[in-house]
């Protein structure tokens, strides 16, 4: 819109005052300024104010007599007296009837017969045919405007382009608008005089007369404005009415700007009101806005912006017209000017001598420490520009550019922001290197990087300097890792853009050959000093980054560089929260000490951590809690200690093979170190630090499930949510001094006293519950110790419980250790005189020593409860220590199976069989010793025992008899033994489901039937007997035959099943063919235990009754046949039967007083067949009693 240059616009000072109607300023307004603002001045003075204030009505007056001077009143006073409603409705019927004619030029109901044309019409007619002239072309244009699809077209019009009217061409739209706002919307009269000549300054007199709708006017204009603005002459013409516009109201630019962004239109006109505003403001060292908007639209996180101008870049440098008038040229000039503006006005090339004659000062300062930021907001935008918009530098630009890069900045953090954007540049856009001379001013560069990089960390304080990061890149070149760098470049600019691999070429050369060969780059890595307070809250690339990808690419044992104590230094230089980069590190770094970097050479490995290193760390927690003020290592960098140690020897473990092959037996870290490592203490305190840790925590889990099962256990999880719970809160809050004075030397006189006094080892016993974990470490020795005391008689049971919960206590802290003091204190007393002491391996190797304790402890529950809890852990220990044993000897399967004809894999079967039955042995060892201390010994049998008491309810679920006295009940039911059994049960119904294969080796082993009424009520897992009784029914010994139909009894009244029922029937049969078959010996021998156990399959299953009375018959009658030639008293006993088996409601009234009876009659015999007739005869009157009383 050029052709609006020579017009006088309104001016921002003329605006404002009209838009706070300042009546003072407006009369300070020269006359042609005020000739632009007259129709609504004239409109504000005749027309009925609102304001009927009186400050109004002075500046009404004033109004009056600024405009009393000016001739052009008059004529807009005669606008204003036409009738405007009769014009609306002309102008109403002109719409229709133009509407039905397609919008043809047909007759006008507002203007008829033009003898002349539109400028002679306009200045010979009066008030009211002048405003219809400019309504009716006004009106034409407009739906010209709605009919054309959105193509721009520019309608030629005589009224809007004469010179000489456009003043009172420009009254009368301004009057029109403003008395028929309802036929035309301001926004659609702006869109129409887009089309016209002079369209932008007629636009922007409409608005400063009515200087409200200035935002509506250009939001309407941005929404219905092309996308991109300068492939266009509408959007050129779009653009400049609204720079216009802005330069009319600048406060408002900003705004409009935002109008742009947000309706992704015109981004041409967002760049140049950007660039007006950029004029504008005062000149200072910051970022300027136009970096500061360009940057926000190309990094901002809105995707469909991003898109959106950086098609606005490519499209403006693929026009062929002239680039010097379009505004991402001037953009891109306004952005060079700012680039030079912060160069260094001298480059010095004799810095260098400089440097090296005064080392200690940094004379490196070319670029200034005010336009550090500025350099850094520049690089990065031109980064935005070239790699997310495509612009292509000139060779100016490229110029200018790669002196910023290497201009060498202040020793400042701003200053390390700057060389590590300016190095990522340069790889990112190799292609601003295109001469020799460039080349050697990069190089001289880079090695002045390497060179002031250890100056520049030392005064920024930043430990994440651009030295890493060199470091890094030479690494990533030497290992042809371009996608790395590629992705190292996008992350530290921020922005992620396109670089083809093929592009790095040139600089991994210049890495590789001139500034950092491969050794130079593991030598100089050893001797970077380890970063302080390691911690995820230090970002950027530090020195842990560039020894992870030396240790991935194995150059340490390539070059033979040792780099074990810089790992170490680096463990021990850690906090929270735990660094992302530690843990792969660890990994990488086992790695490479069990595998080698090359079959040719394989000792080339890296040395592992040695013990006394490892002790080190742990130095001090054996003591609790109290001894933390001596401990030299946060918590962090012993568990990341321990993470090493497991990780290792898992490593080590699943390597054996491999390793042997290659004749090679790294050293595995002794049973003795592991001993002295308080894992499960670490363990529970990185429990309460997994937020801190990530995911250093589950990845311990992992490792103690897999070698350290007996730590894993699930009761002590339980146990310490109890200890650490609300409970343990509040038993510190009841925690006096006096509990916190008790020393272990008290402990001990305490337990010295304990045959005579008793209520001080209570009292302190009390006191050291109210302690947590770790502080209660200092007096487990002195605990474990005296157990031994607890034995005698007379100890009160109080004691018992509180060293009970004290022990359990330890064990989430210390497990291991306190396991072996409490199995050498409960010893039997011979061996304490022998002084025999097992390790921690003995009892791993054998976990029955467990059991082989005082025993006392068998009938002291508290304590029988801690030789169980170890028991259970021993064995899972026994098993992940011969898994291991397995492993680490695996090279000695390698050497038989190269003559072996069965194969490679025959000896790895058949050691992993012998394993699985040691277990197995093992395993069914432990029941069998936990059932015989199950079994009452004389003294208890005596006294009632409470087996025999268990039994009775068992078999008789009604409970004690009434006539019972409730003392013996009690004696019964509360007994030592009765908690051993409980507490034994436990335990074997954990065995039994954790390996169901115990079950079915323990009763195949078969044990006394005195406990099957205990285990089959005590033990809920063993219905998985009922699987495998038919197997072994059909075994050929007779004791197991007896054995499973005793326990089938049961199991049947315990679990009454369908399944229960089918094995029943099954015995049943194999009763009765066995009646057949077996000799008279072996008869009895098979029937007088049986027997009895058909009244139980009569209770539990009544529909089995027929078959087992036929064959209590049968077997009655096999034995009369037997010594029917003896004697004659058979006869009776035989009719007896019959009669019982045909009439059973008439021999109800036996009992088992008549049946014992007749047992004592003719328990003179001594004949087995006899016996046997009479157990029948018992055994069907229990029957019959049983299904008479309703059970």
């Amino acid at each position: 819109m050029s052709e609006c240059s020579a017009l006088q616009f309104v001016s921002p000072y003329a605006f404002e005052a009209m838009q706070k109607v300042d009546v003072v300023r407006l009369a300070a307004l020269s006359d042609p300024e005020l000739r632009l603002l007259l129709p609504c001045l004239v409109r504000m003075a005749l027309c009925a104010p609102a304001d009927q204030s009186q400050s109004w009505a002075q500046d009404k007056k004033l109004i009056l007599r600024l405009l009393s001077g000016v001739e052009a009143v008059n004529s807009i006073v005669a606008l204003l007296s036409v009738d405007f409603h009769a014009l609306e409705q002309d102008a109403s019927k002109e719409q229709q009837l133009r509407h039905k004619l397609g919008g043809g030029s047909g007759e006008s109901i507002l203007v008829s017969q033009l003898q002349h044309g539109l400028t002679l019409e306009f200045e010979h007619s009066d008030s009211p045919r002048r405003l219809r002239l400019v309504l009716s072309e006004l009106l034409a244009i407009m739906n010209k405007v709605s009919e054309s699809n959105g193509e721009f077209f520019l309608k030629s019009s005589e009224l809007f382009e004469s010179p000489v009217y456009l003043e009172e061409a420009a009254d009368v739209l301004c009057i029109l608008q403003a008395e028929l706002p309802s036929l035309l919307p301001i926004v659609d009269v702006a869109e129409a005089l887009l089309h016209v000549k002079n369209g932008a300054w007629f636009l922007c007199l409409l608005v400063a007369n009515v200087p409200d709708s200035f935002n509506e006017v250009c939001r309407g204009l941005i929404k219905n404005g092309e996308r991109q603005d300068e492939e266009s002459v509408g959007g050129r013409r779009r653009t400049e009415a609204l720079r216009h516009l802005c330069k009319m109201n600048p406060s408002q630019a900003l705004r409009v700007r935002g109008m742009v962004v947000e309706e992704c239109h015109l981004p041409g006109l967002g760049v140049a009101l950007t660039l007006d505003h950029t004029k504008n403001e005062s000149s200072d060292d910051g970022v300027s806005d136009l970096v500061c908007f360009v940057s926000g639209l190309l990094l901002g996180t809105n995707a469909k912006v991003r898109t959106w101008f950086g098609t606005f870049i490519r499209n403006g440098q693929q026009r062929k017209r002239d680039n010097i008038s379009s505004v991402l040229w001037q953009m891109r000039r306004q952005l060079l000017l700012e680039l030079m503006g912060i160069l260094p006005r001298v480059r010095s090339t004799h810095i260098v001598e400089e440097a090296e004659a005064e080392p200690s000062v940094s004379v490196y300062s070319g670029l200034k420490e005010e336009h550090v930021v500025k350099a850094s907001a520049l690089l990065r935008l031109y980064c935005a520009l070239m790699g997310i918009a495509g612009l292509k530098p000139t060779d100016e630009e490229a110029e200018q550019l790669l002196q910023l890069m290497t201009s060498r900045p202040p020793a400042t953090p701003a200053g390390v922001r700057f060389v590590s954007l300016s190095f990522c540049m340069l790889l990112a856009f190799s292609t601003l290197v295109s001469t020799p001379e460039q080349e050697q001013l990069m190089v001289m560069w880079l090695s002045w990087m390497i060179k002031e990089e250890a100056y520049f960390e030392s005064i920024s304080g930043v430990s994440a300097s651009f030295g890493e990061m060199l470091l890094l890149v030479a690494m990533y070149f030497h290992s042809n890792q371009l996608s790395a760098i590629i992705d190292l470049v996008c992350s530290t600019l921020g922005m992620k853009i396109v670089i083809k691999p093929s592009s790095l070429s040139r600089m991994k050369t210049i890495f590789t050959q001139e500034i950092f060969t491969e050794q130079v780059v593991t030598a100089h890595a050893v001797r970077v000093p380890v970063t302080g307070s390691l911690s995820a809250n230090i970002t950027g690339f530090l020195p842990i980054h560039c020894i992870y990808q030396l240790l991935k690419s194995r150059s340490f044992t390539k070059h033979k560089v040792s780099i074990k104590d810089w790992i170490y230094r680096q463990l021990c230089e850690t906090t929270t929260p735990l660094h992302p980069q530690l843990l792969p590190l660890i990994d990488v770094y086992i790695n490479s000490i069990l595998t080698p970097a090359s079959k040719s050479n394989p000792e080339a490995t890296n040395q592992p951590v040695t013990e006394q290193e490892i002790l080190n760390v742990f130095q001090g927690l054996s003591g609790g809690e109290n001894a933390r003020s001596t401990q030299r290592f946060s918590i962090t960098t012993q568990l990341l200690v321990l993470y090493y140690v497991l990780s290792y020897e898992e490593a080590l473990l699943a390597s054996t093979k491999i390793l042997a092959a290659m004749q090679r037996k790294p050293k595995s870290y002794s049973s003795a170190l592991m001993d002295q490592i308080p894992i499960k203490y670490l363990i529970r305190q990185a429990q309460g630090l997994q937020q801190e840790l990530g995911g250093l925590h589950s990845a311990l889990l992992r490792l103690l499930a897999t070698n350290y099962p007996h730590l894993c256990i699930v009761d002590d999880w339980i146990c310490e949510e109890q200890i650490t719970g609300t409970d343990a809160l509040l038993r510190r809050m009841l925690l006096t001094n006096m509990a916190k004075n008790h020393s272990p030397k008290q402990l001990q006189e305490a337990f010295s006293m304990l045959p005579g006094n008793h209520t001080q080892l209570m009292q302190i016993l009390e006191h050291l519950t109210l302690l947590s974990a770790g502080e209660l470490i200092p007096y487990a020795e002195v605990l474990t110790s005296n157990m031994n005391l607890l034995l005698e008689a007379g100890v009160p049971r109080g004691i018992l419980q509180a060293v009970n919960k004290l022990w359990m206590v330890l064990n989430t802290v210390m497990p291991r250790r306190l396991w072996v003091m409490t199995v050498n204190a409960l010893q039997p007393s011979a061996k304490l005189v022998r002084q025999q002491k097992y390790t921690q391996n003995d009892l791993m190797i054998d976990p029955l020593i467990v059991l082989r304790c005082d025993q006392r402890v068998h009938r002291s529950p508290p304590l029988m409860d801690i030789i169980l809890h170890m028991l259970n852990g021993y064995l899972l220990a026994s098993k992940a220590y011969l898994n291991a044993h397995l492993k680490e000897t695996a090279e000695q399967d390698m050497r038989p199976s190269q003559n072996n004809p069965m194969g490679p894999e025959a000896p790895e079967v058949t050691r992993e069989e012998l394993k699985n039955a040691l277990l197995a042995a093992q395993d069914s060892a432990a029941v069998q010793i936990l059932l015989e201390i199950c079994l009452p010994t004389e003294e208890e049998k005596g006294q009632s025992s409470s087996a025999q008491a268990l039994q009775r309810d068992v078999q008789s679920p009604q409970g004690a008899e009434e006539e019972e006295e409730e003392e013996e009940e009690e004696q019964s039911l509360l007994c030592n033994l009765r908690e051993v059994q409980c507490l034994i049960c436990c335990l074997l119904h954990q065995m039994y489901i954790a390996d169901p294969n115990i079950v079915k080796l323990v009763h195949f082993q078969g044990y006394p039937c005195e406990l099957l009424a205990l285990t089959v009520a005590g033990i809920p897992s063993m219905h998985i007997c009922l699987d495998f009784i038919p197997e072994l029914i059909a075994q050929p010994e007779l004791e197991k035959q007896i054995f499973a139909i005793q326990l089938l009894s049961y199991l049947c009244i315990q679990y009454a099943l369908p399944k229960s029922l089918s094995v029943a029937r099954l015995a049943i049969n194999v009763m009765g063919t066995l009646l057949t078959v077996l000799t008279q010996s072996k008869r009895y021998t098979f029937f007088m235990p049986t027997l009895p156990c058909l009244v139980s399959f009569c209770q539990a299953f009544p529909p089995l009754y027929e078959d087992i009375m036929s064959l209590l018959i049968q077997i009655g009658q096999v034995c009369a046949s037997d010594v029917a030639t003896q004697t004659r008293d058979f006869d009776p006993i035989i009719t007896r039967l019959q009669q019982l088996k045909e009439k059973p409601h008439d021999f109800s009234g036996f009992c088992k007083d008549s049946s014992s009876k007749s047992c004592s009659r003719d328990s003179a015999s001594l004949d087995p067949d006899v016996q046997l007739c009479q157990c029948v005869e018992n055994t069907i009157i229990e029957i019959i009693n049983m299904s008479v009383s309703g059970i």
